[in-house]
C-alpha cells in the first residue's frame, strides 16, 4: 500500500468515527414519538444538505437518518439539537452564566529596566581645560555625594580666581560680587570661594565633586583628556528607584492609564516579584512595530534590579462600569463570525451569533447576542456547535427582548392602535 492509499484510508476511518459521534449526538426519539409522528425527511449523516423524502443510502454508503419535527414544534428554532442527559454527562458539558461583572483585564508584556531619568545627572564642564586627575576609574563605580570626581586645569578658571582676588583688594563691592558670581557660574562651590579669599592663593587645578550618590553610568573621559563645554564626561544614576520601559499593542492602549497597578518579575531572580505602577503612557506609537511605549516605576531599595535587565510585566486594568461577560472559552471564534452555544434546558442546545468586545485571559465581553442570565456552554461546546451550526440561523428566538428599540416601537404602535379604537368608539 503506497502513501496516498494510507492517507485515504486514514481519512475514511476518521470520517466514520466522526459519523458515529454525530449519530450519538442526534436525538433518539422514543417508540411512542416515532409512532405518533412521521419523519419530515431523511438526511445523510455526513452531509446535512443531502435530503430525501424516504429512507435510503447516502452517497458514502451510509443509511439516511430520519429528522422529526419535535424541535420545531416546541419552538426551539432551527439548529436546535437535543441530547440525552446521560450523553451530556459523558461529553463533559459544562455551562456558565452570562452576567454583568466589573471588567478586569491583565495585560502581559515585557520590558527593560533603566535608570530613573528624573535623577540621572550628566556631568559637563563649563570651561575648556585638561583632565589632570580622574578619581573615578570605570563605569559602574559607586560614588557618594560630594566625592571627588576629577581635577581640571583650565586657564579660564585661573583667570576667574585672579579677578576675585583683585576685586577683594579694592573698594568696589559690585566688582567683588560680580567676580564671586562668575566663579559660582563656573560651578565653584561657596566653600572653594571662601578658601580662596582667606588664603589668597590661586589653585592651578580645581577638583569637581559629585552632586549626588549613585553609580557612574557613562565614563567618556580619561586622564589627560582635553574637554570643553558640551563634552559629556560622565553620568551618575541612582538605583533606589528604577524605571521599566515596556511596550503594548495599539489595541490595548485604551485599557492603560497612569496610576494602574503593575506586577513585575524576572528570570534573573526567580520567585521574586515587585509591585509598582504605570508612571507614564507615551503619546505616540513606535513607527516600526506599531506598539505603544509605557513607562513603569518600581521601588528598588535592595538594588536587585539592574539597568538593562529583561523583565515580565503584568498590568492590572479595571473598568468602572459593569459589562456583560462570559467565560473566554465559551466563545467560538471563526474567521467570519463569533458565536456561543446556548443551553436551552431539557438537553437542548443551539448555536447563536454574538458580538464580542474586549477579551481578557479569563473572560470575553459580549456586546450583542446575549442577556444577563443566559446559560452558555463553556466546555465541549465544539461538538455541539458542529451539529447545531449545520442548520442554525444563529439568532435568538426572542428578538424583541434582544432589541430594546424594537420593544419601544412595538409599544408605541400598540398604544396608537388603542387610541384609534377609542376614536372609532
Amino acid at each position: 500500500m503506497n502513501t496516498t492509499q494510507k492517507i485515504l484510508s486514514a481519512a475514511v476511518a476518521g470520517a466514520l468515527v466522526s459519523a458515529l459521534i454525530l449519530l450519538m449526538l442526534l436525538p433518539r426519539p422514543s417508540a411512542d414519538t416515532i409512532a405518533a409522528a412521521e419523519p419530515m425527511y431523511w438526511v445523510a449523516p455526513m452531509d446535512p444538505n443531502y435530503r430525501r423524502a424516504e429512507p435510503g443510502m447516502s452517497p458514502m454508503g451510509m443509511a439516511l437518518v430520519p429528522v422529526y419535527a419535535d424541535a420545531a414544534a416546541e419552538g426551539a428554532g432551527p439548529g436546535t439539537v437535543r441530547i440525552d442527559p446521560d450523553v451530556v454527562n459523558n461529553l463533559g458539558v459544562r455551562t456558565a452564566l452570562a452576567e454583568f461583572t466589573t471588567w478586569q483585564s491583565e495585560i502581559r508584556t515585557v520590558g527593560y529596566v533603566t535608570y530613573d531619568e528624573d535623577r540621572l545627572v550628566h556631568i559637563h564642564p563649563r570651561v575648556e581645560g585638561w583632565v589632570e586627575k580622574l578619581h573615578v576609574k570605570a563605569a559602574g563605580d559607586r560614588v557618594v555625594d560630594q566625592q571627588p570626581l576629577y581635577e581640571l586645569y583650565s586657564p579660564e578658571l585661573v583667570n576667574a580666581q585672579e579677578e576675585l582676588l583683585l576685586a577683594s583688594k579694592g573698594d568696589n563691592p559690585r566688582l567683588l560680587q560680580a567676580a564671586r558670581d562668575r566663579l559660582r557660574a563656573l560651578q565653584m562651590s561657596e566653600e572653594f570661594v571662601s578658601k580662596l579669599l582667606s588664603t589668597g592663593t590661586v589653585a592651578q587645578t580645581v577638583t569637581f565633586r559629585a552632586s549626588q550618590s549613585g553609580y557612574v553610568d557613562r565614563l567618556d573621559i580619561r586622564e589627560g583628556f582635553y574637554v570643553k563645554p558640551g563634552t559629556t564626561m560622565m553620568s551618575i544614576g541612582t538605583l533606589d528607584e528604577v524605571w521599566v520601559e515596556a511596550e503594548i499593542f495599539a489595541r490595548q492602549a485604551a485599557s492603560v492609564r497612569a496610576g494602574l497597578p503593575v506586577t513585575m518579575s524576572t528570570d534573573f531572580l526567580p520567585g521574586v516579584s515587585w509591585e509598582g505602577a504605570v508612571d507614564y503612557v507615551y503619546p505616540t506609537l513606535d513607527p516600526q512595530n506599531r506598539s505603544l511605549r509605557v513607562r513603569l516605576r518600581f521601588a528598588n531599595r535592595d538594588e536587585l534590579l539592574k539597568p538593562n535587565m529583561f523583565v515580565q510585566v503584568l498590568i492590572h486594568s479595571v473598568s468602572g462600569e459593569p459589562v456583560l461577560t462570559v467565560p473566554r472559552e465559551a466563545v467560538i471564534r471563526t474567521a467570519n463570525q463569533n458565536r456561543v452555544v446556548l443551553a436551552l434546558g431539557e438537553g437542548r442546545f443551539k448555536s447563536i451569533a454574538v458580538k464580542v468586545g474586549r477579551i481578557s485571559a479569563s473572560a470575553a465581553e459580549i456586546l450583542q447576542g446575549l442577556q444577563a442570565g443566559d446559560v452558555v456552554v463553556a466546555a465541549a461546546q465544539f461538538l455541539l456547535d458542529s451539529e447545531s451550526s449545520k442548520t442554525s440561523d444563529f439568532k435568538r428566538m426572542h428578538h424583541a427582548v434582544d432589541d430594546p428599540a424594537a420593544t419601544v416601537v412595538e409599544e408605541m404602535r400598540h398604544e396608537g392602535m388603542q387610541h384609534e379604537g377609542m376614536q372609532h368608539d
